[in-house]
């Protein structure tokens, strides 16, 4: 289903190692596993204390750690999620080195993921919004897509997300929405009914996009982890896109 849909970004996966959060963490210090499993739990719940003890342990570890700690926490949720939608039960590989800095793998597999373009915007910035909502993510929450708002996107239709089971949104959009929340917070992923419910409004190739949207999306779990989330403006909300190569630009009219 992945490489089907996806080949560049499933070739960029298969160059993370996937080392299991508990072997990961396996020879660090108390302080180092703590806050790994205050990232996995929840991430907003992470305290400065936390992560000034993370900064002291690991020094100039810390950026290198933190990128093989979401390799640990998201890759087996989008695994989980992509075998529940395509019915698959062949195992992936899990390694038991992380091996090198993590970064420029990572910086390719999201500009490659951002340039994945079957999902309309508005989908993809509803979801985008409810995510950065979960991990209280402050620049996430300040940030709305152009294309989203070109495609009738709103501050209206956007307050509609925190209570979406209960909103006037769409089907399709409810269901996206509650894939979020499963992947965010349900160890058990996708669960039947909810695997019925996205088969039924999104096609194979929109599903695979979603998953690697939120996948993306969770990178901000670092930068929340690390403090360094802060939004660019100090009130209301700035205006970004995402160009044909991937790349982000921010501050647009």
């Amino acid at each position: 289903m992945l490489r089907t849909h996806a080949p560049e970004v499933a070739g960029l996966l298969a160059r993370l190692p996937l080392v299991p959060l508990d072997a990961l963490v396996a020879d660090e210090p108390d302080e180092v596993v703590a806050f790994a499993e205050q990232f996995a739990v929840d991430v907003s719940m992470i305290s400065p204390d936390q992560r000034q003890a993370l900064m002291t342990a690991l020094g100039p570890r810390t950026r290198t750690f933190a990128g093989h700690l979401y390799v640990a926490d998201w890759l087996p949720r989008a695994r989980r999620a992509l075998d529940q939608l395509a019915g698959s039960t062949t195992p992936w590989p899990v390694a038991t080195d992380p091996g090198e800095d993590p970064w420029p793998t990572l910086d390719e597999l999201w500009r490659a993921i951002a340039r994945l373009r079957v999902l309309d915007p508005l989908t993809t910035e509803l979801l985008r919004l409810r995510q950065a909502r979960q991990h209280n993510c402050r620049i996430c929450q300040s940030l709305r897509s152009r294309s989203a708002l070109d495609a009738g996107g709103a501050e209206e239709t956007y307050a509609e997300i925190d209570d979406y089971a209960a909103s006037s949104l769409s089907e399709r959009h409810r269901t996206g929405l509650a894939v979020v929340d499963a992947l965010v917070w349900d160890p058990s992923g996708l669960g039947p009914d909810l695997v019925a419910d996205v088969r039924r409004h999104f096609s194979p190739a929109e599903q695979v996009e979603l998953v690697l949207d939120l996948l993306r999306n969770a990178a901000n779990k670092i930068s929340v982890s690390l403090g360094t989330d802060e939004a660019h403006v100090t009130e209301g909300t700035e205006v970004y896109d995402v160009l044909e190569d991937g790349s982000v630009v921010f501050g647009l009219g």
